[in-house]
């Protein structure tokens, strides 16, 4: 009985062992870069002319992900003969020039080209304003931050779920041991069943650290042209504010949007001005953290959710959206069940 007793032991030190790495690796990934939900992408005839505006979601060597204005996905290539230009507002003076690496995650283009014969499309000219390349430079300078923290913690997922598989072979090895000790079979069997379930929902659990789940959202609007916050949207944010600081785990996604009121470009810019505004307020007077933030980004008119043709629209649609998300992964605890040791 002793030497069963050894084995029992070493099972259980095995499995919470694992069980702890597991929950520490978790705590790492507190700020994750969610985007938005994937959309299937847009197939693009041969030969077909077309001209599309969006922002660019992902950049290759010599290729780039769009998101249409009207949330479609392009693949979309270029090469030497591609012109890329400035689209400029003042027809008396002569387009800047630009290079491929000036192309950035982020970054208002405008494509105009003819599908490739494999669904993408070719760009045969690439335009886009002096602002929105400031304000890519800008978004990257944040993001790539934040991407390298990410990969960081990928590779420490990666060793855990490595680390957890050698376990798991290490427990068979003590199973078929405790199989052989005289009186114990039973026992050391149901104790490595429920070491092995505890590996296999710790497993689960690193698979869904970026899941995420709204736990709260509120709306907050402005006044025409304004990125100020009125005291009704303060409040707003404090009661977002105090809902975060009570979660595990939290992150706050803000984003930013306009009425059809100004120009496209004017609007985009203060789409941005109210999304900062938000971010600012959520630091400055409650302490939040920035690396709880999402990255904040200003949707200029997109998105509208009333009628920008009315009054009462075109102020529903001056607006920020704020909400905390709850990582899945976090929130779910590992249960096993234990064996009842036989006397």
């Amino acid at each position: 009985m002793n030497r069963l007793s050894i084995l029992r032991a070493l099972v259980v030190v095995v499995s919470l062992s694992l069980t702890t790495q597991a929950l520490a690796t978790s705590a790492l990934a507190q700020n994750p870069v969610s985007s938005g939900e994937s959309t299937r992408m847009t197939q693009v005839g041969s030969a077909v002319k077309m001209k599309v505006k969006g922002v660019i979601l992902r950049r290759e060597d010599s290729s780039f992900i769009l998101r249409s204005d009207m949330g479609s996905d392009y693949n979309v290539r270029f090469n030497a003969t591609t012109k890329m230009e400035e689209k400029k507002s003042n027809p008396f003076r002569g387009s800047k020039k630009y290079a491929e690496a000036q192309l950035l995650p982020g970054l208002n283009v405008e494509i105009e080209g003819r599908g490739d014969g494999s669904g993408a499309l070719a760009a045969e000219k690439i335009k886009f304003s002096e602002g929105d390349l400031k304000m890519a430079v800008t978004v990257n300078s944040q993001v790539v931050p934040i991407e390298r923290r990410l990969g960081t913690t990928e590779g420490r997922l990666a060793r855990t779920e490595q680390n957890a598989e050698r376990l798991s072979g290490q427990l068979e090895e003590l199973h078929q041991v405790a199989n052989l000790a005289k009186g114990g079979a039973a026992a050391a069997q149901d104790t490595a069943d429920a070491a092995i379930d505890g590996v296999n929902k710790t497993n689960d659990r690193i698979a869904t650290l970026d899941d995420y789940e709204v736990r709260t959202s509120k709306t907050v609007n402005f006044r025409v042209g304004s990125a100020v916050l009125s005291p009704d949207s303060r409040m707003a944010l404090d009661e977002i504010a105090t809902q975060a600081k009570s979660e595990r785990g939290f992150a706050i996604e803000v984003r930013g949007f306009a009425s059809a009121d100004g120009s496209e470009n004017l609007n985009r810019q203060l789409s941005q001005r109210r999304a900062d505004a938000v971010v600012r307020y959520l630091a400055e007077q409650h302490d939040i953290p920035l690396r709880r933030i999402i990255l904040p980004f200003g949707y200029g008119e997109a998105m509208a959710i009333a009628d920008n043709t009315t009054r009462d629209g075109r102020q529903q649609n001056r607006r920020v959206e704020v909400k905390v998300l709850i990582s899945r992964g976090l929130t779910t605890p590992v249960n096993v069940s234990r064996p009842v040791s036989a006397n």
